[in-house]
């Protein structure tokens, strides 16, 4: 494996700046280009600062941080890429740029020398056909900001050399970051496994299912996550996620399941790009996001009486041992009482359908989402059909916020707000497995680094939910909204079916 010790980096930006960064604290010599030489001095400035400030909080030694800014060259020709083992581009991202711009580095550096692509969008096997030995160009790809995000996927052409690629995983780990192997294909992983969360609850904004900050609290507060998909768009900026969105829907040839919304792209063109302008999903002042307020929690009814739907055995199962817990009166009859609030706990479907196929009275009729479970602090969710009298809604939303659980209350939508959004999560992350893009423990660990998800990743939080349960979900939602986007990856079918954990690889495979 070829021994790396001097990194050329081509563009002096933010991403540029932080693999220098990383680079020279962990001991390699750092040759720093940008056409803007300008841009190089302020980028060596600007890590003197952070090393300078790392010391005086005791982060590092005050002689790593002076070692460190001597190891980072600016370099004023790219001529001097010639003494480099590895260059890594962290230039613009359009693909003509790249590709020209390593077929100059081909005549500077020596053979040997591993090119390397920071692209987050773009295929490596695209950029490297324009050069002489496509062998030695790989995928690197950090993220912003590189100190922090400690993971960096390594992909691989379909021409690529595979040692040049076990080199970049070898020297990732030397600075301190964890790598994962990806095949190339849109999206690689992260940017791949990612499009479940924004896609889906722009859909479910589409629908008015509920405003995007009631699904940013049900995304957080009931299924666990640090952000909602809106909060996150306005951190990234819509001018960055929206034509991710729209590049990763094309290249997989108009995939449903990554199909983008006019939502985002009305924001996009009308420039409420989110925290950058001080306005996107949310409003910002003085960086602040403004919320509206909880609704008030209406007042108990006396004398409430509840009759709970046996139909989805969790559900039921859950929805009791809840009701017992508040002190609620649940009757116990094959049918419901004409005075009693109905409750019912669908997966995947909406109170309309189960309302429905029941013959249930509508007007009386609550779903409450038990999928996540219910214990008192993890947000609650009711979902009410369009016959649903404000009446029944109010005492529902008041017996379950009764021991001072927050509640959201939301229009009707087959898999609620939480399960659609993380059953879509999951899916596309077993479906990144079925192509065999990455590895089960490297699909985990680079959306759990990369994206922040809980439960150590997305097939992991699958496992911990259930996979028979996503399973349930994505066929009720395929179902009832006759939509593709719900079709089940049969890498979840197989092991939901088989009971075994989605990080299950095959244990016989023929190739």
């Amino acid at each position: 494996m070829k021994s790396i010790k001097t990194i050329g980096i081509i563009g002096a930006g933010a991403m540029g700046r932080g693999i220098a960064q990383i680079a020279a604290q962990a001991g390699l010599d750092v040759l720093l280009f940008d056409l803007n030489g300008a841009a190089v001095d302020s980028a060596r400035a600007s890590l003197q600062e952070v090393w300078g400030k790392l010391a005086s909080k005791g982060k590092i030694t005050a002689e790593l941080a002076g070692e460190s800014y001597k190891r980072v060259a600016a370099c004023a020709d790219l001529q001097d890429m010639s003494r480099a083992d590895l260059v890594i581009e962290a230039v613009i991202e359009r693909l003509d740029v790249k590709c020209e711009l390593l077929k100059q580095l081909e005549g500077i550096v020596t053979p040997d020398c591993i090119l390397a692509s920071n692209t987050s969008s773009l295929s490596i096997t695209a950029i490297a056909q324009a050069c002489e030995h496509p062998g030695r160009i790989v995928g690197f790809h950090f993220f912003n900001p590189v100190p922090l995000m400690k993971v960096v996927e390594v992909i691989d052409g379909l021409r690529g050399d595979a040692q040049a690629g076990d080199a970049l995983m070898a020297l990732a780990r030397t600075m301190g970051h964890t790598p994962v192997r990806a095949k190339d294909m849109p999206g690689f992983i992260v940017n791949h496994a990612g499009r479940g969360m924004s896609v889906e609850g722009l859909k479910t904004v589409q629908e008015s299912v509920a405003p995007f900050y009631q699904i940013d609290a049900i995304v957080r507060e009931q299924a666990g996550f640090r952000m909602g998909p809106f909060e996150l768009m306005d951190l990234t900026g819509l001018d960055v996620s929206h034509p991710v969105m729209e590049s990763i829907y094309q290249q997989f040839y108009d995939e449903p399941r990554f199909r983008p919304s006019p939502i985002a792209a009305l924001r996009f063109a009308g420039r409420l790009l989110g925290r950058k302008t001080d306005e996107g999903f949310y409003r910002y002042v003085d960086g602040q996001k403004q919320l509206p307020a909880e609704p008030a929690v209406p007042a108990l009814p006396d004398g409430l009486k509840v009759w709970l739907a046996p139909f989805h055995s969790v559900g039921h199962r859950r929805a009791a041992a809840l009701l017992k817990t508040l002190g609620a009166t649940v009757v116990a009859a094959e049918t419901p009482p004409d005075d009693a609030l109905i409750v019912i706990t669908p997966y995947g479907e909406d109170t309309a359908s189960v309302a429905g196929s029941h013959q249930l009275d509508a007007e009386r009729t609550v779903a409450l989402d038990t999928f996540f479970g219910l214990e008192q602090g993890r947000r609650r969710v009711l979902m009410c059909s369009i016959a649903t009298q404000p009446k029944w809604r109010d005492a529902a939303h008041a017996l379950f916020a009764s021991d001072g659980t927050a509640v959201s209350v939301t229009d009707d939508s087959a898999g609620f707000v939480g399960q659609r959004i993380v059953a879509s999560i999951v899916n596309i992350a077993c479906d990144i497995a079925q192509q065999t893009i990455a590895t089960p423990a490297d699909i985990d660990q680079a959306v759990a680094l990369g994206l922040g998800y809980p439960k150590g990743g997305p097939l992991s939080l699958g496992d911990s939910l259930g996979a028979s349960h996503i399973l349930e979900i994505l066929r009720a939602l395929q179902r009832t909204t006759g939509d593709m986007r719900y079709r089940p990856s049969p890498w979840l079918q197989r092991r939901a079916q088989l009971g075994l954990s989605l990080r299950t690889e095959a244990a016989c495979v023929a190739r």
